[in-house]
């Protein structure tokens, strides 16, 4: 009997064991993970180091291609220009600032969108921003964009280089063009139409004019007009160019804005590249089937890439990529809930849904910083996220963040996990810089999430990064894949 006994617990310790062994070693931790804080402080100091070298004009490199995709490099504004704020905390202060600005200007714009305005009923208002206050190219208004990210677009033929920013919340590409009644200072010379030989007015009655939200006709050509909601503006001719992407390819009569009058908070690039889902928008010109990113962290100098016509990696994290009839601009995600510490918290469905007026709903947005939520759903979340960390000393809030914590005296530290959840059980784990970032070089580190008032909610780009995100418009799918960078 004491045989049978031993050779029963010899069976099971052989079936069993191992396949517990296995779940361990399959799977990580979903309640916490491990956060490096001290590597998180020294990017902080490097940022606004003299030593640090900025970026360099030649580094930028497309990738030739044999295909029909398309690749060109992207960098972050540190890496361009070195921020020049007293303290990391003034830089953070500054850039939190123009964030909510930013998310301002998207709410006006699907307020307006659903009310049956048009952006002509727009007036400027007054902002406490100055134009030496910012350190990165507000190249679409501070309301528009921080413009932490750039490429390089050629323009013209022969094609001349720009360093212009990426904008998915925008469908008019525009840059500052000579002669200017004001044009802002950019980094490189300021395009001359006259020096290429396929720039083309366009007429009142053709349609890209048509297609336009604001537009004039003028003496000789089609008048664009993009205003924002601090007051900034751009204002041009609207035209068709040559756009090239280095060497990875160019096309022919791309619809532009030539704005030779630029005001408000515009500083350092030539000008904006539209990423939207409206029919002016560059992918929708060039006929792009699908275009993705990765945003590497805002404060380092590194690079990497942004494509076209490119298959998706095969590990992302797939979603609904949905459209609001009201506002075409806009990339939703078909988000179904959210996590925190392995958990799902209490948030209705209705509030990640575009309801039947067009309102609700949770855009991507590669303009936005931080990721807002509805007052409903930001609760949810901080205060499961706070319950999870009442190991961890607390700190006061710090401009729109109201969870912080003083981890100065700590080089490692285990948090909770978040993560975002869309249909078909799919799920997306942030890294933990993605919602528990630096606002000064002392250790202090704030949840990189904020509650907005209104119905729409955005995924910003602090918690995009280190993801490729591609948007899959032929078959209106998202994916995110981490560590593609």
């Amino acid at each position: 009997m004491a045989q049978f006994c031993l050779f029963f617990l010899f069976l099971v310790s052989v079936i069993f064991v191992p396949c517990a062994l296995s779940r361990s070693l399959s799977s990580s931790n979903p309640e916490s993970q491990i956060f490096d804080v001290a590597e998180s402080i020294k990017k902080t100091v490097q940022v606004l180091s003299p030593a640090s070298q900025a970026f360099q004009q030649e580094a930028i490199r497309s990738t030739p291609s044999n295909s029909s995709s398309i690749s060109v490099s992207i960098y972050p504004r540190s890496a361009l220009v070195k921020p020049r704020h007293k303290d990391y905390a003034s830089l953070t202060l500054s850039r939190l600032e123009r964030d909510s600005a930013r998310v301002s200007s998207l709410t006006m714009k699907l307020t307006l969108s659903l009310s049956n305005f048009t952006h002509s009923d727009l007036k400027p208002v007054q902002t406490m921003l100055q134009p030496e206050d910012l350190q990165t190219p507000i190249t679409s208004g501070a309301s528009q964009g921080s413009g932490e990210y750039f490429t390089r677009l050629g323009l013209g033929q022969p094609a001349k280089e720009f360093y212009m920013v990426l904008d998915t919340g925008s469908d008019i590409t525009w840059l500052q063009c000579e002669p200017c009644s004001d044009c802002y200072q950019q980094s490189d010379p300021i395009f001359n139409p006259s020096g290429s030989s396929t720039y083309s007015r366009v007429s009142c009655d053709d349609a890209h004019c048509s297609a336009l939200e604001v537009s004039a006709c003028g003496p000789n050509a089609c008048l664009y007009q993009v205003s924002y909601g601090d007051g900034s503006f751009t204002v041009g001719e609207f035209a068709t160019e040559t756009v090239s992407f280095g060497n990875s390819g160019s096309f022919s009569k791309v619809a532009i804005g030539c704005g030779h009058d630029n005001e408000g908070l515009f500083v350092g690039a030539a000008g904006l590249i539209a990423l939207g889902g409206g029919t002016l928008s560059l992918p929708s010109q060039i006929k792009a089937s699908s275009f993705s990113y990765c945003f590497v962290d805002r404060d380092s100098a590194s690079s990497s890439t942004l494509d076209f016509n490119s298959a998706r990696p095969g590990d992302s994290v797939i979603a609904p990529l949905l459209r609001n009839s009201r506002r075409s601009t806009f990339f939703y995600v078909g988000l179904t809930g959210i996590s925190v510490g392995g958990q799902m918290l209490s948030i209705p469905a209705s509030v990640f849904q575009v309801d039947g007026s067009g309102n609700g709903g949770i855009i991507v947005d590669s303009g936005t910083a931080v990721t807002r939520l509805q007052t409903t759903a930001y609760n949810a979340l901080r205060d499961s996220f706070v319950k999870l960390t009442q190991n961890l000393p607390t700190a006061g809030r710090f401009s729109l963040f109201d969870t912080c914590y003083d981890l100065s005296s700590m080089k490692r530290v285990s948090v909770p996990t978040v993560a975002f959840h869309f249909s078909d059980d799919k799920t997306l784990s942030l890294h933990p810089k993605n919602y528990l970032i630096p606002v000064d070089s002392s250790g202090k580190f704030c949840l990189a999430f904020a509650p907005t008032e209104g119905s729409l909610s955005i995924i910003g780009n602090i918690q995009q990064q280190g993801t490729r995100v591609s948007y899959d418009l032929a078959n209106n799918l998202v994916g995110f894949s981490p560590d593609k960078c």
